[in-house]
C-alpha cells in the first residue's frame, strides 16, 4: 500500500502536520476576527495575505536553498520553527504580531514542501510513485474535516475544563488548545521525519554545493538552471503548464460555485455543499482508480487527456440545469482533477533529477499559488461584467434551435474556464509531442 516503511513514517508525519496545519488555519483566521474587532474583514484580509504573498517571493529561492542543503534537516528545522511560532500565538494580542507570525509560518512551510516533494523519489520505488502520491493528496487535502472537528473540540474543551485563573494565564481557552495542540502536531512530525533513512546525496554533488555557498551569484544562475530545464524537458513544462494554465479555470469554480448552484440549478446557496461533496468524492474516486490503474497506463497522456476530461465535464456541467445531472458532472470534474494532481508529481518525480527537484517543485507552487490566485479574484469580475453585457444584449436568455437557453453571467463565465482547461490540455498535447518528437530527432541523429 505505501510503497516503504520510510515512506510510510514520511506519510504519517505528512498526516498528522497537515492536520495540525488546518486547524492552525482555521484558529488563526479566528484570532484574527478577534484581534481586528470592528474590522474583521481587513483583518483577515490581512492576515492571509501573509500566507500567500511570501510565496511570490520567497517561493524560488526556497527551492535553491533545498537544492543546497541537507532535505532531512529542512524539514525538521521547519518543523520545530512553525511549533515554536505556534506556541507563541496563545500570547500574541495584536495585528501586527499575528501578520508576522503568519509570514514566518508560510516561510517554513515554503522549505517544507519542496523538501518532502524532492524526498519522495529517494524513498519509494518507481513503480510506486502514483500510489505514493496519491495518498499524499489523501493526507494533505482529507485531514481538513479533522482540524475543523479538533477546532469545535476544543472550544468545548476550553468552556467545560479550563475556567479558572491558572488556565487563564496559560491561554488555554479554544484558541490556545488550537495553538498547542498545532506545535505539538509538528514536533511530532518533526521526529518522525529525523528517524527517516534517507539517503546522502553523492559526495561530488556535496562538495559542489559547498563551493556554491561560497559565490554570491550562484543563486541566480541555480534559479535560471530550474527554470531553463522546466522549457526543455518536455514532460516537465507540459505538467508545469497544464497545471497552471487548468488551475486558472478550474479555481473560477470556487469563488462562482454558489452563484451557480442558485442561478443555474436553482438549488439556492444550500446547494453548494451537495456540489463540493460530489466534487470530493470524485477527486477520491479519481485518485482510488488511477492507484489502481497505475502500471497499465501511459502518464503522459492520461495526464492530458484528464484535463480534456475535466474541461468537458465542466462545459457538461455549466450547460445542464438538472441538479442530479449536474451534480454527475461535477463528480466526473472530481475524478479527472484528482488524476491531474496525481499524474502531475508523479511525472516530475520521475522525469526530474535529484538535484533539480526543490527547484522545480517550488516552481510548480509558485505557479500553482500565482494560478489559483488569479481565478479567485478575476473569476468574480469576469461573471460581474459577462453577466452585465448579458442583461444588455440578450436580456440573458437566447433561443437556440427552438430550445430555449438563459445565459446568466455565471454560465458564460464557466463556459469560458471549461474553454481554458480545454486549452491547457491542447497547449499540453502540442508540447508534449513537440518534445518527444525533438528528442527522438536527437536520438537519430545521434546514432548516425
Amino acid at each position: 500500500m505505501f510503497g516503504s516503511p520510510e515512506f510510510t513514517r514520511l506519510w504519517f508525519a505528512q498526516v498528522i502536520s497537515a492536520t495540525g496545519d488546518w486547524l492552525g488555519l482555521l484558529a488563526i483566521s479566528i484570532l484574527a476576527i478577534r484581534l481586528g474587532s470592528g474590522s474583521e474583514g481587513a483583518a483577515l484580509s490581512l492576515v492571509l495575505a501573509a500566507r500567500i504573498g511570501p510565496g511570490f517571493f520567497f517561493g524560488p529561492i526556497a527551492g535553491v536553498l533545498v537544492d543546497r542543503w541537507d532535505r532531512k534537516r529542512v524539514m525538521v528545522t521547519c518543523d520545530i520553527g512553525r511549533a515554536l511560532v505556534m506556541l507563541s500565538l496563545p500570547f500574541v494580542e495584536e495585528l501586527w504580531g499575528l501578520f508576522l507570525a503568519s509570514l514566518v509560518l508560510e516561510a517554513f512551510t515554503m522549505l517544507w514542501s519542496p523538501a518532502k516533494e524532492a524526498s519522495v523519489p529517494n524513498l519509494v520505488p518507481a513503480e510506486y510513485l502514483a500510489r505514493a502520491n496519491s495518498l499524499s493528496l489523501v493526507a494533505a487535502y482529507g485531514t481538513f474535516p479533522v482540524g475543523a472537528a479538533l477546532m469545535a473540540l476544543f472550544g468545548r474543551l476550553s468552556t467545560a475544563l479550563f475556567s479558572s485563573s491558572w488556565a487563564d494565564n496559560l491561554r488555554l481557552d479554544d484558541m490556545g488548545l488550537a495553538f498547542y495542540f498545532n506545535a505539538l502536531s509538528f514536533a511530532v512530525a518533526g521526529f518522525l521525519i529525523w528517524t527517516l533513512a534517507l539517503p546522502r546525496r553523492p559526495k561530488s554533488e556535496r562538495d559542489a554545493a559547498k563551493l556554491r555557498k561560497a559565490r554570491l551569484a550562484d543563486p541566480i544562475a541555480e534559479l535560471r538552471e530550474g527554470w531553463q530545464f522546466i522549457f526543455v524537458n518536455p514532460v516537465v513544462r507540459t505538467v508545469n503548464m497544464g497545471l497552471a494554465t487548468g488551475l486558472i479555470g478550474g479555481g473560477m469554480l470556487v469563488p462562482l460555485g454558489a452563484i451557480y448552484a442558485d442561478e443555474v440549478l436553482g438549488a439556492g446557496k444550500s446547494g453548494l455543499g451537495v456540489l463540493i461533496s460530489a466534487l470530493g468524492v470524485g477527486v477520491a474516486v479519481g485518485v482510488m482508480l488511477l492507484s489502481w490503474a497505475q502500471r497499465r497506463v501511459d502518464r503522459p497522456r492520461l495526464f492530458t487527456w484528464s484535463l480534456f476530461g475535466a474541461g468537458g465535464f465542466l462545459a457538461a456541467a455549466a450547460s445542464i440545469s438538472q441538479v442530479h445531472i449536474s451534480i454527475s458532472m461535477v463528480f466526473g470534474i472530481g475524478v479527472c482533477a484528482g488524476a491531474v494532481y496525481v499524474l502531475g508529481f508523479t511525472l516530475l518525480h520521475e522525469n526530474v533529477e535529484d538535484h533539480l527537484r526543490g527547484r522545480i517543485f517550488s516552481t510548480l507552487y509558485l505557479l500553482v499559488r500565482a494560478c489559483v490566485l488569479l481565478a479567485l479574484v478575476v473569476g468574480p469580475l469576469i461573471e460581474d461584467g459577462l453577466d452585465r453585457l448579458s442583461s444588455v444584449l440578450w436580456d440573458r436568455h437566447v433561443d437556440l434551435l427552438g430550445f430555449g437557453v438563459d445565459i446568466p453571467g455565471v454560465r458564460l463565465t464557466l463556459w469560458l474556464a471549461a474553454l481554458i482547461i480545454l486549452a491547457s490540455g491542447a497547449v499540453s498535447v502540442v508540447s508534449l509531442r513537440s518534445g518527444i518528437t525533438r528528442i527522438a530527432s536527437s536520438g537519430r541523429e545521434g546514432g548516425r
